[in-house]
C-alpha cells in the first residue's frame, strides 16, 4: 500500500516543487491585466446581411485554384474533389448584383474536404471597407456543405469593431452558374461583439 501511495504523491510533489511565483526575467513573460483593460462596453448582437461573390470565369476572377486533387480521386458516387483547395478575394455586396455596393471582402481559403459529398472547408475573413465597420474583420471557419439549403458556420474572432466576437454564419445559395461555376451567396451574420 505505502508503494502505491508512493507512486501516486511523488509525481504531485515533485510537480508542486517546481512551481513557483513568476520573478526575475520571466516576470514579463505573463503579467496581469486590469479587469477591463480596453473599456469594454456591454456586448451587443448585431445582425448583418451581404452577398458574397465567387467568381472564377471571365478576365478578372476572385478564386485561384492553389491545389487540384490528383486525377484518380473518383471518392463516392460522384466526383466531390476532395483535396481540391482555392485561395479567395471574393467581394461582399449589399443586394445580389455585381454592381452592387461594395461593403467589403471576403479573403481566404476554401477546400474540399469530404469524400462523401461537396462539402468545403472554410476559412476567411470578411474585411469591411465602408461605413463605420471600415478596417474591421470578422473570422470564419468551418464546413460548408455547399447543395445543403442553409449552410452554418461559426464566426470565431474579429478585428477593429469586432474584438472578441463571436457569432454564427448562415450561407444560402442566391445563384450558380453550372457552366462557369460562378456563384452568388447570401450570407447572414449574427455576432456578438463590444
Amino acid at each position: 500500500m505505502a508503494k502505491i501511495s508512493l507512486c501516486f504523491l511523488l509525481p504531485l510533489f515533485i510537480a508542486f516543487s517546481q512551481t513557483s511565483p513568476t520573478t526575475g526575467a520571466d516576470s514579463t513573460f505573463v503579467q496581469s491585466v486590469k479587469r477591463n483593460p480596453m473599456k469594454l462596453r456591454s456586448e451587443k448582437l448585431s445582425h448583418f446581411r451581404f452577398y458574397w461573390h465567387d467568381i472564377i470565369s471571365g478576365p478578372n476572377p476572385t478564386v485561384v485554384n492553389i491545389v487540384q486533387p490528383p486525377a484518380n480521386n473518383k471518392t463516392g458516387s460522384i466526383g466531390t474533389g476532395f483535396g481540391m483547395i482555392n485561395m479567395i478575394d471574393d467581394p461582399l455586396t449589399e443586394k445580389p448584383e455585381a454592381d452592387s455596393k461594395l461593403l467589403g471582402r471576403a479573403q481566404g481559403f476554401y477546400g474540399l474536404a469530404s469524400q462523401e459529398e461537396v462539402g468545403l472547408l472554410m476559412a476567411m475573413n470578411f474585411v469591411f471597407s465602408t461605413g463605420k465597420y471600415n478596417g474591421s474583420t470578422l473570422t470564419i471557419l468551418g464546413r460548408n456543405p455547399v447543395f445543403h439549403k442553409v449552410r452554418e458556420m461559426p464566426v470565431i474572432g474579429g478585428s477593429g469593431l469586432f474584438r472578441f466576437a463571436r457569432g454564427y454564419v448562415q450561407a444560402s445559395t442566391h445563384t450558380f452558374d453550372l457552366k462557369t461555376g460562378d456563384a452568388v451567396v447570401e450570407y447572414n451574420v449574427h455576432v456578438l461583439h463590444y
